[in-house]
């Protein structure tokens, strides 16, 4: 059995945290360096759910990524919602360890597992990263359909492929137009529309779109846009990196037993269309 420093250590490797943007907070949230590590459950979100289907699990770590604690606190008082997670992964030896921008321009990273959900053959990054000399890590992805769709089509395919959400799928643009090229974004991407446009492409998948980005893109080029919630464009993820552990844990000879929580963690809980009647 490992000790979970020599996990952590394996898991730096595949995301390094001083790829992390500055203003994350990413790595070790709490854990014994010494403690051995027979289970790692992944998962989006560092939320209280996650944490007691790891106690039901018997996992001693957990990988989200998602931060917990994405700003300063002054407290982990059991009557917070974020201390009582504190408290419950101590309680049981559990640790938690986060992979967040350093996972999204990993290679592979978010997108790249998103893409792959959808069978989409990607071409390069959306934002390369100037510091990778062979040009595969980066913000987002440029992909290509394995054979032309409408926007239609397209948008039903994430919606039959990604994980059901409250949300669903939400269009903007021609729902006819055809489309061959995509750049996908895990997670929030409405500040990736100037590097979308120059990229080209005739529909960009993320998350988290608001009213006067999505309004500008639409009425200034014919470009489509698919959004889907937040947690399932980033789900994904926990997929790819749960088998990437697993071929490490493998290489090292070690028994590692690696799970993916499908606890739904989209914070929204119900969706009914507008003029829906009572």
């Amino acid at each position: 059995m490992p000790r979970l420093s020599e996990v952590l250590a394996s898991l730096d490797t595949l995301w390094p945290p001083e790829r992390a943007e500055q203003w994350d907070a990413v790595g070790t949230v709490c854990g014994d360096p010494d403690a051995s590590v027979t289970r790692v459950l992944f998962a989006v979100d560092p939320v209280q759910d996650i944490v007691e289907e790891a106690v039901k699990l018997g996992a001693e770590l957990i990988v989200t990524h998602h931060p917990l604690y994405l700003r300063g606190t002054t407290t982990v008082a059991a009557s917070t919602f974020k201390g009582r997670v504190v408290h419950t992964l101590i309680r049981h030896d559990i640790a938690l360890h986060v992979a967040h921008t350093n996972a999204d321009s990993a290679d592979p990273g978010v997108s790249d597992a998103l893409a792959g959900a959808l069978d989409l053959r990607i071409v390069r990054p959306l934002v390369p990263d100037p510091t990778d000399p062979a040009g595969r890590r980066g913000l987002g992805r440029v992909c290509e359909l394995d054979r032309p769709a409408t926007l239609r089509d397209f948008a039903a395919r994430v919606a039959h492929r990604l994980p059901a959400t409250a949300q669903g799928i939400r269009i903007a643009g021609d729902p006819d137009a055809l489309v061959r090229t995509v750049a996908v974004s895990g997670g929030s991407g409405d500040s990736l529309f100037d590097q979308v446009r120059a990229a080209g492409v005739d529909v960009f998948l993320t998350a988290d779109l608001r009213h006067h980005p999505v309004s500008e893109a639409t009425h200034h080029s014919p470009l489509g846009l698919v959004d889907a919630a937040h947690w399932a464009t980033e789900w994904p993820w926990c997929e790819q990196a749960a088998a990437q552990l697993d071929e490490i844990s493998d290489r090292n000879g070690w028994d590692l037993r690696v799970h993916v929580s499908k606890t739904v963690t989209d914070p929204w809980s119900a969706h009914l269309s507008s003029g829906a009647p009572n």
